[in-house]
C-alpha cells in the first residue's frame, strides 16, 4: 500500500438483560477493527443513562489499560470508536465518540464516513449560534440530530429528520439514554453489520470480523437508509429512507479496507482479493519464478494470481506486526520512515528469481518503489509489480484520505513513467471495466468507483481538502474573519 489513508471503524453493544463488562466488550471489538484507524480510539459507557466516556491518542491496546477500563464502569449499552480522521487533523481534539449534553438528555456518536455538504452545514449552524470544539464533520452530525432532537418526540425521529439534511458517507452508532441506534447513508458508502451473543447480546459493528472477536453471530449488514433502534422494547427498523438512491458501496472496502475473514454486504473480502489477482492474471500475465503479496491486503491477491497463472506463491516478505499500517501513517515524512522497519523480504525466495509482486494500489508511489528496492536489495533478478485496483486518478469525499489529485502519480505519469519511477520490471493494474468481478455484480452497479471513474454517486463539495477547517487565514476566510 502506497500512501492511502482509511477512514474510522465503529461499534457498538446492547444488553437487553442490564449492566454488564460492556467497556471490554467494545474494547475487544476496536482491537478487531484496529486496522481501520490508528490515530486515536474512544469508548462511552452508558449505565441507564449516567455516562462515563474516554478517548485518547493512540491504539486501542495502549489507550485503554485495565484501570481505565474498570472506571467506565459496568453498564447496558457502549459504543466505541477508532479513528484516521478524513476531515479534521488528529489529536484527540478529534478523538470520537463525541458525548452531547442537551436539554433532552445526552447522546453519544460515532461516525464511519464523510460528509460532503459539512462545510454548508458548518457555516450555517455557526451563522445561528453553534460553537465548534472540533474539526471533524462527525460533530456537524452531532449538531443537526442534537437540533432535531428538540423538536421530536424520539432521538430516532431526530435521525429520521437529519438524514433529509447530511449529504454523504455515514456510518453511525448513537447511543441515547435509553437506546442504541444504528445508522447507515442512503447510498451504503461504508459498511455496518449487526448480531448477537450467545447471551443475548446485541453487536453493532463497521466489519463482521468485529463480530467473531466477541462470540456474536452475525445477523445481516444494515440496508443502505436504514435505522435501526435496540431498546429494552426490542428492535424496530426504520426505512424511511431505505431505496431512495442506488446502493454504492465503496469498492475500496473489498480491495483494501476490511479485514480478510470479514463479510461485507454477502461478500466475503478474502473471495473479492482472491479474484482481483486471477483477473489481473489473465490480463496482466508474466513469466516468472514466484509470486509474493505485499502485506496485508496484498497478500489475497497474490494467492489468486498464482493460482490462475499456475506460478508458484511464496512469502516474500515479513511484517514487523507492530507497527501501524503505512498507509494509516499521518504525513509523508512518517509513512517513509516506517516502510524501512516494517517489512523485510526473504532472501530465499526472491534471490536470483523472476518475482511477481502483487500489491493492492499505487497512490504516491514512493513506497512501492522503495518495496521494489528491498526486492532488488534480496537479490531479485526480475520484478513485475501487479495492482489489484486501478490506477487513483480522483479525490475521494465519502471516506478515504485521497483529498486532491495533487500527489495522485497515475495523474501525472504514464503507465511506463510509473513503472520506470517505482524501479519495477513491468507494471500492471486491474482494469476498471472488471472491478464488478469483485462482488459478483453487473458492470456499474451495486458500489462506488469513483477514485477510479471520476463518476461520483452525489453531488461533490467545493473543498474536499482534509484540514479544511484548519486552515490559516486568507482570502475568503481573512475577509469573513474582518467582518466578524
Amino acid at each position: 500500500m502506497s500512501g492511502l489513508h482509511e477512514e474510522c471503524g465503529v461499534f457498538g453493544v446492547f444488553c437487553p438483560g442490564g449492566a454488564k463488562d460492556v467497556a471490554s466488550t467494545v474494547y475487544y471489538g476496536l482491537y478487531a477493527l484496529q486496522h481501520r484507524g490508528q490515530e486515536s480510539c474512544g469508548i462511552a459507557v452508558n449505565d441507564d443513562g449516567l455516562f462515563q466516556h474516554y478517548k485518547d491518542v493512540g491504539l486501542a491496546g495502549e489507550v485503554f489499560s485495565p484501570s481505565v477500563l474498570e472506571k467506565l464502569g459496568p453498564g447496558n449499552m457502549a459504543v466505541g470508536h477508532v479513528r484516521y480522521g478524513t476531515t479534521g487533523g488528529g489529536g484527540r481534539l478529534n478523538a470520537q465518540p463525541i458525548v452531547v449534553n442537551h436539554r433532552k438528555g445526552r447522546m453519544a456518536l460515532a461516525h464511519n464516513g464523510n460528509l460532503v455538504n459539512s462545510q454548508q452545514l458548518r457555516d450555517r449552524l455557526e451563522m445561528e449560534g453553534s460553537i465548534f470544539h472540533t474539526t471533524s464533520d462527525t460533530e456537524v452530525i452531532s449538531y443537526i440530530i442534537t437540533k432535531e432532537r428538540i423538536r421530536s418526540s424520539s432521538i430516532e425521529e431526530a435521525i429520521d429528520r437529519a438524514m433529509e439534511v447530511i449529504e454523504g458517507a455515514y456510518s453511525l452508532i448513537v447511543m441515547s439514554p435509553a437506546k442504541l441506534i444504528a445508522v447507515r447513508d442512503e447510498n451504503g458508502f461504508r459498511p455496518l453489520c449487526y448480531g448477537q451473543t450467545a447471551e443475548g447480546d446485541y453487536i453493532l459493528a463497521s466489519e463482521s470480523c468485529a463480530l467473531d472477536a466477541v462470540g456474536a453471530a452475525f445477523i445481516r449488514d444494515l440496508e443502505p437508509g436504514e435505522i435501526l433502534v435496540f431498546s429494552r422494547d426490542g428492535i424496530r427498523s426504520i426505512r424511511s429512507h431505505c431505496g431512495k438512491r442506488p446502493k454504492t458501496t465503496c469498492i475500496f472496502e473489498h480491495i483494501y479496507f476490511a479485514r480478510p475473514d470479514s463479510v461485507v454486504d454477502g461478500v466475503s473480502v478474502h473471495h473479492a482479493r482472491k479474484t482481483a489477482g486471477a483477473i489481473l492474471a489473465q490480463t496482466s500475465p508474466a513469466e516468472a519464478d514466484v509470486v509474493i503479496g505485499v502485506p496485508d491486503s496484498g497478500i489475497d491477491a497474490a494467492l489468486g494470481y498464482a493460482g490462475a497463472a499456475g506460478i508458484p506463491y511464496g512469502v516474500g516478505f515479513i511484517k514487523n506486526r507492530y507497527i501501524a499500517r503505512t498507509f494509516i501513517a499521518p504525513g509523508q515524512k512518517a509513512r517513509e520512515d516506517k516502510v524501512k522497519i516494517k517489512l523485510n523480504p526473504i532472501e530465499e525466495t526472491v534471490r536470483g528469481k523472476s518475482v511477481v509482486m502483487v500489491d493492492d494500489s499505487i497512490v504516491r508511489g514512493t513506497t512501492s518503489a522503495r518495496i521494489v528496492k528491498l526486492l532488488r536489495d534480496a537479490g531479485a533478478r526480475e520484478i513485475h509489480v501487479r495492482i489489484s485496483a486501478p490506477p487513483f486518478l480522483n479525490p475521494c469525499y465519502y471516506g478515504t484520505d485521497i483529498d486532491s489529485q495533487d500527489l495522485l502519480i497515475a495523474c501525472h505519469h504514464s503507465l511506463d513513467e510509473i513503472r520506470e519511477l517505482i524501479g519495477a520490471d513491468s507494471l500492471g493494474y486491474l482494469p476498471l471495466d472488471r472491478l464488478h468481478e469483485l462482488i459478483g455484480t453487473p458492470p456499474g452497479v451495486g458500489f462506488c468507483c469513483a477514485c477510479f471513474s471520476g463518476k461520483y454517486p452525489t453531488a461533490v463539495p467545493e473543498s474536499g481538502r482534509k484540514n479544511r477547517f484548519e486552515q490559516k487565514i486568507g482570502g475568503k476566510a481573512k475577509a469573513r474573519a474582518a467582518e466578524i
